[in-house]
Parts: structure tokens; sequence; C-alpha cells
């Protein structure tokens, strides 16, 4: 391929990896208790259980604990809040996560809402989420932080850039705008904070009309919509930055699995024509799960306070 450069994220979250495991080393030579991360499971759904299992073993490759609690599909919405609380007030975790999605009959901003700020490393309270808008210390989201630091790392600076982001949900498109176009209070590895945030931010969604002009413009497009392939060739100015959030399973009669992950953008087309593009997989999805051990030891660090 001719283009731009590759946006490694398994590369740097294994970096990453490396640095808090040395950390969580350092903890437990001081004679303290290492950091312990809880993973709520409700169901059997197959996606989320190789998810959970992926975390788990994430932490146990940088020596953090971590327990998987799980509950069979038809516990009561009232049960599961309580075993929220039962979590909010055990001192031997000190963040937890509940693993998304759950049964139709739970209401998931009612469990999101009811987990302790302090706790929550996949930063998706009301609380965590209103703090990181302020431009407060919080928990920011695995998936923007993670998109953060890859930028960071290979120092791919925002501040004064225009970044289009196609999809609003709360755990991706809202948090990730948010980011990059408030004043930063953060400092990142690599890159001074002055670099990061201060963008302009257009962000896009399915009612957005002409999305491609609007993309022309981008320096730095990142695309969580779902959708695959959406991003083409003609989208995208010469240069760009582009960051690929989707992860889609499209039919394939040539794999043996009869299917195989393409993002939301048509990376074959796009990628010449990048400046720096992540590919799918091997791009955001190990900067997400990195992302939660970072924020699982930044709640233990304020537990310890």
């Amino acid at each position: 391929m001719n283009g731009g450069m590759i946006l490694d994220g398994k590369k740097i979250a294994a970096e990453i990896r490396m640095e808090l495991r040395a950390e969580v080393e350092a903890i437990k030579a001081s004679g303290q208790r290492v950091p312990k991360l809880g993973i709520v499971l409700v169901g059997n759904n197959p996606a989320s259980e190789t998810y959970v299992n992926n975390k788990m073993k994430a932490c146990a490759e940088v020596g953090i604990e971590a327990v998987k609690i799980a509950y069979s599909p038809d516990i009561a919405e009232q049960t599961l809040l309580t075993q929220i609380n039962r979590l909010n007030s055990d001192e031997t975790i000190d963040g937890f996560i509940v693993q998304l999605p759950l049964p139709e009959h739970i209401t998931e901003t009612t469990i999101l809402s009811a987990i302790d700020r302090r706790k929550d490393v996949d930063g998706l309270t009301p609380e965590n989420v209103g703090r990181t808008v302020q431009g407060l210390p919080s928990i920011i989201s695995a998936t923007p932080r993670g998109i953060r630091e890859l930028l960071a790392r290979y120092q791919i600076p925002t501040a004064g850039k225009h970044v289009v982001v196609i999809g609003r949900s709360n755990i991706v498109g809202k948090p990730m705008a948010i980011l990059l176009m408030q004043r930063p209070y953060l400092s990142l590895p690599s890159m001074s904070a002055a670099s990061l945030g201060d963008a302009t931010v257009t962000i896009c969604h399915s009612k957005t009309q002409d999305l491609a002009s609007i993309c022309r413009t981008a320096d730095i497009i990142i695309v969580a919509a779902g959708c695959p392939n959406l991003l083409t060739a003609e989208m995208v100015k010469p240069g760009a930055t582009i960051i690929d959030v989707g992860i889609n399973r499209v039919e394939d009669p040539n794999s043996p699995r009869g299917y195989k992950l393409v993002g939301d953008v048509d990376f074959e087309h796009v990628a010449p024509i990048a400046g720096a593009i992540t590919p799918v997989p091997g791009g955001v999805g190990p900067m997400t799960i990195v992302s939660l051990l970072q924020n699982t030891i930044q709640a233990y660090n304020e537990h310890s306070r």
C-alpha cells in the first residue's frame, strides 16, 4: 500500500501494557494490594462473553486483579441495581464496568447512572460525562481516551485542526467531540497537552446532508457509525488522518468463518490518500481495552489517596 502511516493500535497498546505492568509491579513491591476490576456480565451474549474474556486477559497481562460477576439474563432490574450498589460499597474493588448491551427489560441509563462515578472505569455515568464536558478531571470513556492516546503517541496534533466526527453515540461520538474541542487539561505521554484538544469539531450523523463535502474539509476524520465502508476515497482530503472505530461483520465465502471484519472506512481505497489511518482490526480496538486498564489504575490511585 502506498500512502499514509498506519496507526498501529496493537503496537501502541502493547507499549502501554508494559508501562502499566511496571506501575502495578511497583505497587506490589511497596506492599500494597494491586488494583482490582469488576466486570458485570448479564446474560450469555456470545459477543459480550468474548469482550469480557479479552478484558480479563488484558488485566492478567499487566497484573490487575479482575473478577467476572455473571448474572442470568432474566435478572430483575431492581436486583441488578442492588448488586451495583453492593459493588459501589465494596472497598476491595477499585472500579467496575457493566458489559453492554443489557437485556431489553433492563434500562441501560438507569443501571449506568447507579454506578459510583469514582468506580466508573467505562466513563459512562452522567457525572463523569458532565465533568468531562466542563473540563474537570474525570474518568474518560475508554474508546475516546484510546483514540486521544493514539493521536498523542503518533504526534498528531488536534489544536487548530478541523475534526469531523461521524456518529453521535454516548460511548464514542459525543465524548470524542467534547474531548477534542475543549481546552486541554490532562497531559499524555509523548505530547504536550497544548497539542491536544482545541480542535474545531463538526459532528455528523444519519441526518447530515452532503456528508462527503463536509468530510473533504477535515484534517482528521473519526468514523464511529457502525456502517461498513461508509467513508470512501472521494470523501477524504489528501493527507487527512483517518480514525476508524467501526467493527462490522460482512459475509465472505472465502473466509473459514464465513465472514470478515471491516471498519466504517473503505480502507483499501482511502489508505493511499490518507496521511495516517487506523486498520481494522488492530487499530482502535486494542486501544479501547488498554484504556480500560488505564482507567482502572486511575480509579485505584484516587481510591488509595
